[in-house]
């Protein structure tokens, strides 16, 4: 077998723990207690936490997720914004709304021109991190990736720059990593969709390139030999039973633990929405109570992995699981090719990939976020300072990361605020940094913090610890 071609996903074991594992008070409290520890679970701790169903053990699990994530991550929230470059795709998926047979689709990718305009639109909005999106084709080759990372690097609107390109593609090999990294991306993901092998195959047509299970759940491994330790990792939930797929992902973050000695930079936890063309029977459609309990277990399996929800999911929801370990979300999200410059408002499903919950603008994401007590972040450091993959660990495990984190946003929510937020969010955002510093016990890191901001306030950008 290819060291490219080893399935660790053992659906035995996995289907053997989800059905013999039973509620056991004892046994949940003694997990609950471990992952306090802030070690990361194995796939028999993670059974103990998906066979929780009386509601006072549930109400534990969110508390200990909301215990933990605090611990690590403060009340900071990372806000980011996907970019579709184009939706050109050679498979099949059948959930999708870019699937290659379907004829109603629009199809576009941006010229460089419009990439450049889509880009600075962003940049007017205050965005600074972006993810960027393509279809499977061979138009969008590892040289066309990094022209157009290479592209939102080099647009400049007035304070507005991207710091940090994410890549969301179909997996490369080694060679095609390599020539992504090089264009200086940040963290690079592939999602597995499901993990349930029956599955994948009857969503995924034999014949296309994405009907290859094996070569997509090694691409993270062909990611990191190619010198990219930030991955991300991620299901669609709702194509089989939640519970399997949070213990592939699980799986998959041992393995990649293992093997390279750091886990998924992030997992991301999708839920199946209504897409253009699709008229699938969703029978393992996952409800509203047990996705927030599959996004507190996996806060608690896997501790130092950043949980992204995403707009697919609407504002009530993402305000009760933002609590149980969220740490990124997307907002002022839109899903058309060429949709952020455009002046077509409304979602227009034959050119999106699929419908999305939450539809609001930045500005008003940011104050919502800053009403509920977190901080909007649009930091970069780590990536900059060369803390990521092992590096990252030697500062998070010990809980340093929380002396960078923190201050980091503060800086970051104030060059929004007096870039881009309206009077009500800086009147918000103001005193919340005010109450933020209040509260800062290392006198000397809130002096430069404080020094930094009135910089800030006069005209110096991107500062950081």
């Amino acid at each position: 077998m290819s060291k490219y071609q080893e399935d660790f996903i053992n659906d035995t074991l996995i289907g053997s723990l989800l059905s013999e594992t039973k509620e056991d008070p004892a046994l949940v409290r003694e997990v609950l207690a471990k992952s306090l520890s802030k070690a990361p679970l194995n796939l028999e701790e993670t059974a103990i936490l998906l066979s929780i169903k009386s509601p006072q053990l549930k109400e534990e699990l969110f508390e200990t997720a909301r215990k933990l994530k605090r611990s690590i991550y403060g009340n900071r929230i990372v806000l980011f914004a996907p970019l579709y470059v184009g939706n050109h795709c050679i498979n099949d998926c059948k959930y999708c709304g870019f699937r290659r047979s379907l004829r109603t689709t629009v199809r576009k990718t941006l010229s460089d021109a419009e990439l450049v305009e889509e880009i600075t639109a962003l940049e007017n909005m205050g965005h600074k991190r972006l993810i960027l999106v393509y279809g499977e084709s061979p138009v969008y080759s590892p040289e066309f990736i990094a022209h157009t990372v290479s592209l939102c690097y080099s647009t400049k609107a007035g304070h507005g720059e991207i710091r940090r390109v994410n890549i969301n593609a179909a997996p490369l090999d080694v060679e095609g990593f390599r020539t992504v990294k090089a264009a200086g991306i940040g963290t690079f993901q592939v999602f597995q969709e499901t993990y349930h092998k029956p599955t994948y195959a009857a969503m995924h047509p034999a014949g296309t390139r994405k009907g290859d299970y094996l070569w997509r759940l090694n691409a993270m491994d062909r990611a990191f030999e190619a010198g990219i330790d930030d991955c991300g990792i991620g299901a669609l939930f709702g194509l089989y039973d939640w519970r399997f797929e949070v213990m592939g992902l699980v799986s998959h973050a041992i393995h990649l633990r293992e093997k390279f000695g750091v886990g998924p930079h992030t997992i991301s936890f999708p839920r199946i929405q209504p897409a253009n063309g699709l008229d699938l029977e969703l029978p393992w459609k996952v409800s509203d109570e047990d996705f927030e309990h599959l996004v507190a277990v996996l806060r608690l399996a896997v501790p130092y992995t950043g949980l992204i929800m995403t707009a697919r999911e609407n504002e009530s929801v993402r305000s009760r699981v933002m609590e149980f370990g969220v740490s990124q979300i997307d907002a002022g999200t839109r899903l058309e090719i060429g949709g952020y410059h455009s002046s077509v408002h409304g979602q227009e499903l034959d050119r999106e990939q699929f419908l999305i919950g939450d539809t609001r603008p930045l500005d008003s994401v940011i104050r919502w976020l800053l009403q509920k007590g977190y901080i909007p972040s649009f930091c970069t450091s780590c990536y900059r300072k060369g803390r990521t993959g092992e590096h990252f660990m030697e500062y998070a495990v010990p809980g340093f990361i929380g002396q960078l984190c923190t201050p980091n946003a503060i800086l970051t929510l104030t060059e929004y605020l007096e870039d881009y937020g309206s009077e009500e969010t800086a009147e918000a955002g103001y005193a919340l940094i005010r109450r933020k510093l209040e509260r800062m016990t290392d006198t000397r890191r809130k002096e430069i913090v404080e020094e930094r901001i009135e910089k800030i306030k006069n005209g110096h950008r991107d500062l950081y610890f």
